[in-house]
């Protein structure tokens, strides 16, 4: 994800929003600590979610199987930040989210979230719905 310079780009991103950055989001070096990078980018998964079944009930149930996270750059406060998401593939149980942050038109941080279709039944994953492909297909990143 690192190396992929296309995954810099806020283009690259089909979905995304502004959020603010709060003071208590600061480290004692007056940078966007690495806690606030996480509440980022995991606003940014759900909202994204959100955007697939807005209020209706989700016909999945999606959890979070791994999470990585590059530190590019530093951020900082007031400046707001631009959360910008997609899917990077899916498969047959599974989905990956990658998400890039931006402050002031640089990229300051990269994500990418392992997401499972959780069985109802017990552990494990189950199929991705045919309702979910479609949407996972129309938010797939454009490089």
């Amino acid at each position: 994800m690192r190396t992929d310079p296309a995954r810099r780009e806020r283009e690259t991103y089909p979905f995304g929003f502004e959020m603010h950055v709060r003071f208590a989001d600061m480290d004692v070096n007056a940078h966007l600590n690495n806690v606030a990078f996480a509440r980022f980018f995991e606003e940014g998964r759900v909202r994204l979610h959100h955007s697939l079944g807005g209020k209706q009930k989700l016909a999945f149930r999606p959890i979070v199987a791994s999470i990585t996270v590059d530190f590019l750059a530093e951020g900082s406060w007031p400046e707001p930040v631009e959360v910008r998401g997609g899917i990077v593939r899916f498969g047959r149980t599974s989905y990956v989210v990658g998400q890039g942050l931006f402050q002031g038109g640089r990229c300051i941080g990269l994500s990418e979230t392992v997401m499972v279709n959780k069985a109802e039944d017990g552990p494990g994953g189950a199929p991705l719905p045919e309702s979910l492909t479609r949407p996972l297909e129309a938010l797939r990143l454009s490089a």
